[in-house]
């Protein structure tokens, strides 16, 4: 019997016969870009963990984000559709923020819910915190949470210790805010945040949730979107000056070890043949921090703009017996992660626009991706730009391109913010697979093949713009101060006096 038979006959036995349905962990990073990671090629990162997890599982060479920033990438991902659907754009969310991830969105614990799972999460939310904390994780599904429910630079960083011996923010962090809290559901548990215990209290969280659900013979669903490796970057002493390369080496290590105690805890609980985890980022590296601020490898730039950068990221899938070791030069994205969830659970689709594909068949069997097709919006998507380029098989056109403020100080003139926006009529396409930099433009004149590719990526083009509708934009509903987490509400005066 071959593995692809094997492969399927494991999966149907745990999904069809036992009366245990698969668990997942969805592992999400914060900034980091496709050349990050040891297994990506990096050749002074330690990342042991998450590079057993590559050689033992599905490496992807071809994941993509949905957005170069965080707060849209995150809709897509807990929805499986486009940003703009669920109105997370222009932007991002701040403490203040009055709106967040609608609550008529169905987010992958939602999904799985009805089937009796247990679902938890722990980390950065950034997916609005609202009046009386309405848009928190517990009112999207998780019966757990604990966690920093946007970026923890939007705070005053005074308390964030980055790298010991009590060396403090490099950089600035937001002023004029309260100070960065953490979370227990729906109550504020510290504030400030003891950054340099953090991490050990998301791997103490997960371990009992874990463990909890599995004495309950429970399904579980964990996701923990890390604050690692956003700038500015922090380390507790398990991994502070530990790794080669300084603050941004030492963050990333301290997410790869909360991964190491996920997995050992999978192996002691028994249920690591029963789990499905998935890793990838929310969007490229924030090259403006130098390096401070991750590297994406061989692709243009990074974090806010539309090239590879941005929103090519690192994804494996780990399933021992289920999926093979190897690597996949298939199309994925965040957006097929909530279909595949449903399919091996047995779980209905939420009845709404999806732009999401089921990958059981890619992650299983290896074969070939049901994704054609992959959009990039940029930061601040309108109806009357509409996208800023599409890939479609191994070539991608871009209709219009700019710099940004978080991919400045490269040396690619493109790359910087003082690169205006400027439409490219006809546009340009790469090769990715020739040249996956996006250096060399295909000449369109004179050549039929690419004349004829460029009337397909049209038609993908106009089609896929008749299916989107624009959902009310939650960010452009604006801030409040006082809609800001604060442990002690009347207080005065604030900011500074949310502190307990």
């Amino acid at each position: 019997m071959d593995s692809s038979c094997l492969a399927f006959l494991n999966i149907f036995f745990f999904c069809v016969c036992s009366a245990s349905p698969p668990n997942f962990i969805l592992l999400f990073a914060d900034d980091l870009g496709f050349g990050d990671l040891g297994c990506y090629g990096h050749p002074s990162t330690l990342t042991p963990n998450l590079d057993r997890l590559a050689a033992g599982g599905l490496r992807f060479t071809d994941f993509y984000c949905t957005s170069p920033v965080c707060s849209p990438s995150r809709a897509s991902l807990l929805t499986g559709r486009y940003q703009t659907r669920s109105g997370i754009y222009p932007g991002v969310l701040y403490p203040g923020s009055r709106g967040g991830l609608p609550l008529n969105e169905t987010t992958i614990a939602e999904v799985l819910k009805p089937l009796g799972y247990a679902t938890a999460a722990m980390g950065k939310w950034h997916l609005g915190y609202g009046a009386n904390g309405m848009f928190l994780p517990t009112k999207q599904g998780f019966d757990e949470y604990l966690g920093i429910p946007y970026s923890h630079d939007m705070g005053p960083c005074s308390n964030l210790t980055c790298f010991p011996p009590d060396v403090k923010c490099y950089g600035k962090c937001d002023t004029g805010t309260v100070t960065v809290p953490l979370m227990h559901n729906e109550a504020i548990k510290q504030q400030p945040v003891n950054f340099i215990d953090l991490e050990r209290a998301y791997s103490d969280f997960a371990t009992s949730f874990i463990t909890t659900s599995v004495e309950k013979k429970q399904p579980f669903f964990l996701y923990y979107p890390s604050h690692h490796t956003h700038y500015p970057q922090f380390a507790g002493p398990g991994a502070a000056g530990r790794s080669l390369r300084g603050p941004f080496g030492d963050s990333l290590l301290e997410l790869d070890n909360t991964v190491g105690t996920l997995m050992a805890t999978l192996e002691k609980t028994g249920v690591i043949n029963n789990t499905l985890v998935f890793f990838t980022s929310d969007n490229g590296p924030e090259l403006m921090r130098m390096s401070r601020g991750g590297n994406a490898g061989l692709l243009k730039c990074g974090k806010g703009t539309t090239y590879d950068g941005g929103m090519r990221e690192p994804a494996i899938a780990y399933w021992p017996g289920i999926i093979k070791p190897g690597v996949t030069h298939e199309m994925a994205s965040t957006l097929d992660i909530l279909p595949t969830i449903a399919h091996l659970a047995g779980a209905k689709l939420p009845p709404v626009m999806l732009d999401g594909v089921d990958m059981t068949d890619l992650l299983i069997h290896q074969g070939k991706s049901k994704r054609e097709t992959m959009i990039f919006y940029p930061v601040d998507p309108t109806e009357k730009y509409s996208l800023f380029a599409l890939r479609l098989g191994k070539y991608k056109a871009h209709f219009y391109t700019r710099g940004a403020t978080h991919s400045d100080t490269t040396p690619d003139k493109d790359c910087s913010v003082f690169s205006l926006l400027k439409a490219h009529d006809p546009p340009l396409i790469f090769d990715l697979e020739a040249d996956p930099s996006e250096h060399y433009p295909l000449t369109v004149e004179g050549r039929p093949d690419i004349e004829a590719l460029l009337a397909k990526i049209k038609q993908v083009k106009l089609q896929f713009e008749a299916s989107m509708v624009f959902g009310e934009s939650q960010i452009s509903k604006g801030t409040d101060p006082d809609l800001a987490p604060c442990c002690n509400p009347h207080c005065s005066p604030k900011p500074s006096c949310c502190h307990c």
